[in-house]
């Protein structure tokens, strides 16, 4: 048993003694491993970090990085521009934008130099860009239907850069400038443009002997093409304006400097940016028609004419102002050019009045006084000007006033100084009667012309109407003195002035304003009709010439009293004054009648309050007296009747 103990005992002693250096051996064989292990362990980390630095850099790469093929694509001048382009040209401005985020970290060189390649590569592709739209805008033909959506869709994408954007407006606008400019000058010499080789259309100035008719077809050319301009321009332009627009704000975000106020929010208006690109096309075909307007007006003489062609130029005025704007070029030019047109009328009627004015002959009234022949002309002219108005405006003229509208210019030109005239020429005329006559004729004539447009007569008609009425008053006196003066019942009326209502009543007024002042007044007697008796045209060789000369002028009096008017142009005029004279005279004779009949009432009662005085046998004295009066009476010398006069004068 001992034995086996201590046989045991070695065992484990010697089992001991081999766990020990085993231990040892393992200690040592783990020293010697445990950089190895650590190592690899390090290793492996630095594998995954790898890994996932390589597909980070994988992703990285494959979004922020273009390749150079790509590139080329973009720069490259020689590559055509087609829907490779602008993929590539859409990836690279995501890149550009997406660089933003890489300038968040600490370390932002990374995104700095991506945001510098990109913007270089962006810069190049719009250069290229503007290049290309450039070069095909050399070749464009607007007139066919089927432009190059590409050219569209450039365009779009070229608004993200304004400066360019509008410098490749700049250049279209010039170009088309120049082709339209040529197309016009093709049109006025050669044939109007898109007919070449059809020998019946002819070249525009072929009509410039017809200034109304030149300048119609310059303006009907310049309409057609500027609406044939618009439509193409619409079509290429504003077909997709809501893309341009947004192209257009996405420019101006990367280009703030191209805003006018930094603060003001722009929006794009694509009809306006349309009449402004048709504005600048028409630049030249502008300044050539003004210089051939301007040229074919100042050599033109008819001042009717010319009207016209301020008419003309209105209509187009209103037509491109609703086309193009109220303040786009063609319509301030047409603006300019009527006025222009305008003026040139002014001066020609100034022209012609300067020279009536000097003209003694034309001045001159005639003999059978009617309306001078340069009013009639003026007239004439002005009949003319009022129907050309009346077919461009009279059917709308809402601006008219009873003192101004839009033709009451061409009346202070074309009618107010002719009428001036002719009236001033009356003053030549010495006779009262003749003068009236003269310039009644004048207004007569003047009222007929302008009573016919109400656009005239709103502003002219009363005033001569009110002339006519003055004159009428002034040939109502002139024939109603004729009738008198002719009959001779002026003496009579001469002599019973103190005796007329008006003479009484002033007399009385008189005494009234005596009779407030008691110290100064004076005992005022009415006059006796008895007393007519006793003045001199009363006397009964006196009265008996003047009951003949009545009896000679009755039978023709109303006759000679329309002669005496005879060459006034109006006989209604004629009659209505005429009969007005005479109903004048009616009344002054029925006055003259009153007085001899109270005249001869009045004597009978004195005579014979003298009778009784003086008389010795009573009634045979009395029958004496009677006799007397009867064969003195004022109304025996003077029998003419009130209703005899009426009769005869009716």
């Amino acid at each position: 048993m001992e034995q086996q103990l201590k046989r045991i005992g070695t065992v484990i002693t010697s089992l001991n003694q081999t766990c020990d250096e085993m231990r040892k051996h393992i200690s040592l064989a783990r020293q010697d491993t445990a950089p190895v292990l650590e190592e690899a362990s390090t290793l492996m980390n630095q594998k995954k970090e790898a890994e996932t630095k390589q597909q980070l850099l994988d992703a990285f790469t494959k979004h922020f990085v273009v390749p150079d093929d790509d590139i080329l694509v973009l720069t490259s001048l020689e590559d055509p521009i087609n829907d490779q382009f602008f993929e590539v040209l859409a990836r690279v401005k995501q890149v550009h934008r997406d660089c933003e985020a890489l300038l968040g970290g600490e370390n932002q060189r990374l995104g700095l130099e991506l945001m510098d390649k990109s913007s270089r590569n962006l810069n190049s592709a719009y250069q290229k860009l503007y290049r290309w739209i450039q070069k095909e805008f050399k070749s464009l033909n607007l007139e066919d239907p089927r432009i190059s959506s590409s050219i569209r869709r450039a365009l779009r994408v070229l608004a993200e850069r304004p400066s360019l954007f509008h410098s490749c407006l700049d250049f279209f606008a010039e170009a088309r400038d120049y082709t339209l400019s040529d197309a016009f000058h093709y049109a006025l010499t050669d044939a109007v443009s898109g007919t070449a080789g059809d020998s019946n259309v002819k070249p525009i100035e072929f009509s410039a002997h017809d200034p109304l008719r030149y300048i119609g077809d310059m303006l009907a050319w310049v309409h057609s093409t500027t609406v044939s301009e618009r439509e193409a321009l619409e079509a290429l332009f504003v077909a997709d304006g809501e893309e341009l627009a947004r192209g257009i704000q996405a420019g101006l975000s990367s280009e703030p400097w191209s805003r006018i106020d930094e603060h003001e929010e722009v929006a794009f208006d694509g009809q306006k940016a349309l009449s402004d690109l048709v504005n600048r096309d028409l630049i030249g075909v502008s300044r050539a028609l003004r210089q051939r307007v301007e040229l074919v007006i100042q050599g033109h003489d008819d001042p009717v004419t010319c009207y016209k062609v301020v008419g003309l130029l209105s209509f187009y005025r209103t037509t491109f102002q609703k086309l193009l704007g109220p303040n786009s070029n063609l319509a301030e030019l047409l603006v300019t050019l009527e006025k222009f047109t305008f003026g040139h009328f002014e001066a020609l009627m100034k022209d012609v009045v300067s020279s009536l004015s000097t003209d003694h002959l034309a001045l001159t009234p005639s003999e059978d006084l009617s309306t001078p022949q340069f009013l009639i002309d003026a007239l004439e002219g002005l009949t003319s000007l009022m129907k050309t108005y009346e077919a461009s405006f009279g059917a709308d003229d809402t601006e008219s006033t009873s003192d101004e509208n839009r033709f009451t210019p061409v009346l202070r030109a074309a009618f107010d100084p002719f009428l001036e005239l002719a009236t001033s020429s009356a003053e030549e005329l010495s006779n009262a009667t003749a003068r009236a006559i003269y310039l009644t004729n004048i207004h007569l004539t003047a009222r007929t012309s302008v009573s016919e447009y109400s656009f005239v007569s709103t502003t002219h008609l009363n005033p001569i109407s009110t002339k006519l009425s003055s004159l009428r008053i002034d040939l109502l006196e002139i024939q109603h003195r004729y009738l008198l003066d002719e009959s001779g019942l002026q003496v009579l009326l001469t002599a019973l002035e103190p005796f007329s209502p008006s003479s009484v009543a002033k007399s009385s007024t008189e005494t009234e304003k005596q009779d407030s002042h008691p110290l100064e007044s004076q005992p005022q007697q009415q006059p006796n009709l008895a007393d007519i008796a006793t003045l001199p045209a009363f006397q009964p060789e006196a009265l008996i010439a003047v009951s003949q000369q009545l009896d000679d002028f009755l039978p023709s009096a109303l006759m000679d009293a329309t002669d005496n008017l005879k060459r006034l142009r109006s006989a209604a005029f004629v009659k209505s004054v005429t009969e007005e004279a005479v109903e004048a005279f009616c009344r002054d004779f029925e006055f003259v009648e009153g007085m001899i009949i109270g005249a001869d009432e009045a004597r009978g009662k004195v005579d014979v309050t003298r009778v009784d005085r003086g008389s010795e046998t009573g009634a045979e004295s009395e029958k004496g007296m009677e006799e007397g009066e009867n064969g003195w009476g004022l109304r025996r010398l003077f029998p003419r009747t009130t209703g005899e006069i009426r009769v005869l004068l009716s």
